[in-house]
């Protein structure tokens, strides 16, 4: 579907166009995106170079303001959901690119949160779309399930050194094939560790600190989380992590499913709101930009409105704690003693943490008290790698394109070391970076750089 984002003008003379009659809303009346919002729109334009899929292709209506269009169109009843209206959402990646850019303030992120439950309820799914969308959230919400399905996990990644078996794979058809290639290195001995339940700070104490564990993040990158607890404790934080918390409804939220994700924000901060914390801490972005906005995803809920506020207003990054630790007045900076990390790292925005959440300069700030550590810049670093949730496995194509990419502008920064802060990302970039001259390079959660540089030890390789 094409369409030009201003309308024709009526030439000098011509008879009068009969306007059709405005239908009912294709909306229905669960949340629909506000009229106010699809009016601060002007079409200017600013968002088509920082979007993912009009960079791609160059289709108006794969772009913020084309979706805009669309979204307009449906409210007044022009257009229906289906057919090319969910194709175009569809194609979208929920970057938010397009809000950091937008000179208007256009909120286009509560505009697709809106949107994407209105397709989920009312727009039927082809059988194999369905089944497979299905099967994702049947598995990686659940940490139990995913602890489960790294057994079999763990023998497949040997089993595919056989040719035979690789050869195999390599057929897949698309989304099997995606989902097959994501496929995080597995440690059975990591998928099934635990966190101490409290970890005392090291000398006074500054902070005292929840973690949220995360679901793939704690099963496949359960480094990363052991790394988080003993930086967060190294710098003066009491760090709390509840063994009994469960998914945070994240990937459901970007995906549209928001009835079961709205369910799992009120477990989430009933099971937070009761610990004497002075934040509740996030490693990974897409679990952050949720968790930070539960006050808005159920401010219209009477009996939770106020909770999930005042939940929201304790969610940091922690990047954030730290960067708030080192700019103290009274006891700021560093307390840990660093070694230094030489080399060149490269750190990539994720792009639920620098647009959804704003949070660009304090990893950049962290990474900076590492001694002798070279950080550099990524060519098009707005641009999402294409990750993006469930959207690699859901659209590959389009994600593999924008995979190859990101990994051409990282490897033009020519980095020893790439660091970026959300599982979905390193997956992304682990998949397409490596070749001859970058097979090796290790690709890290930034606090891991930094857990290194405090204990003295060597770059992790993953």
């Amino acid at each position: 579907m094409t369409s030009t984002h201003e309308p024709a003008g009526t030439p000098t003379g011509a008879a009068e166009t009969k306007i059709p009659q405005q239908g009912p809303s294709a909306f229905d009346d669960v949340h629909p995106p506000q009229r106010e919002l699809l009016d601060d729109c002007v079409h200017c334009g600013f968002c088509l170079p920082t979007c993912p899929t009009y960079v791609l292709w160059g289709e108006e209506m794969d772009s913020p303001r084309g979706r805009i269009l669309l979204m307009d169109l449906a409210e007044k009843g022009d257009i229906g959901l289906d057919g090319p209206f969910t194709e175009h959402m569809d194609n979208c990646l929920g970057c938010m690119a397009c809000v950091t850019a937008c000179p208007s303030g256009v909120q286009y992120d509560k505009l697709l949160e809106s949107v994407r439950p209105q397709i989920e309820r009312n727009v039927p799914r082809s059988a194999s779309d369905k089944l497979f969308r299905d099967a994702i959230f049947a598995l990686f919400p659940y940490k139990r399930r995913l602890r489960a399905a790294a057994l079999p996990g763990a023998l497949y990644q040997q089993l595919r050194k056989v040719p035979a078996i690789r050869r195999l794979a390599e057929k897949l058809p698309g989304q099997l094939a995606a989902m097959e290639s994501l496929l995080p290195p597995v440690s059975v001995r990591e998928a099934f560790a635990t966190l101490p339940v409290h970890t005392p700070a090291v000398g006074t104490r500054r902070a005292r600190v929840a973690l949220l564990t995360g679901c793939v993040q704690d099963v496949f990158f359960h480094r990363v989380n052991e790394a988080t607890v003993r930086v967060l404790a190294a710098e003066g934080c009491d760090v709390l992590v509840p063994r009994d918390q469960q998914c945070c409804g994240a990937l459901e939220v970007h995906a549209g499913r928001e009835e079961s994700a709205l369910d799992r924000a009120r477990r989430t901060i009933a099971r937070f709101e009761t610990l004497d914390v002075d934040a509740v801490v996030t490693n990974v972005a897409g679990c952050g930009s949720s968790m930070k906005d539960y006050g808005h995803l159920l401010a219209d809920d009477p009996a939770w409105a106020d909770r999930a506020a005042r939940f929201s207003a304790r969610c940091r990054d922690v990047h954030e704690v730290l960067a708030e630790l080192y700019s103290r007045e009274d006891d700021g900076g560093p307390r840990a003693p660093r070694t230094p990390v030489t080399g060149r790292v490269a750190y990539h925005d994720a792009c639920h943490l620098g647009h959804a959440q704003g949070v660009r300069n304090q990893p950049r700030e962290v990474l900076r008290t590492i001694p002798e550590l070279e950080l550099v810049d990524i060519a098009e670093a707005s641009l999402c790698c294409g990750s993006a949730g469930i959207y690699n496995m859901v659209k590959p194509d389009a994600a593999a394109d924008l995979g190859v990419r990101k990994a051409e502008k990282i490897r033009d920064a020519k980095p020893e070391v790439v660091v970026t802060a959300n599982p979905g990302c390193l997956l992304q970039i682990g998949k397409y970076l490596p070749n001859e001259d970058f097979a090796d390079v290790p690709l890290l959660h930034p606090v891991q750089l930094l857990d290194a540089s405090i204990r003295g030890a060597a770059v992790p390789q993953r």
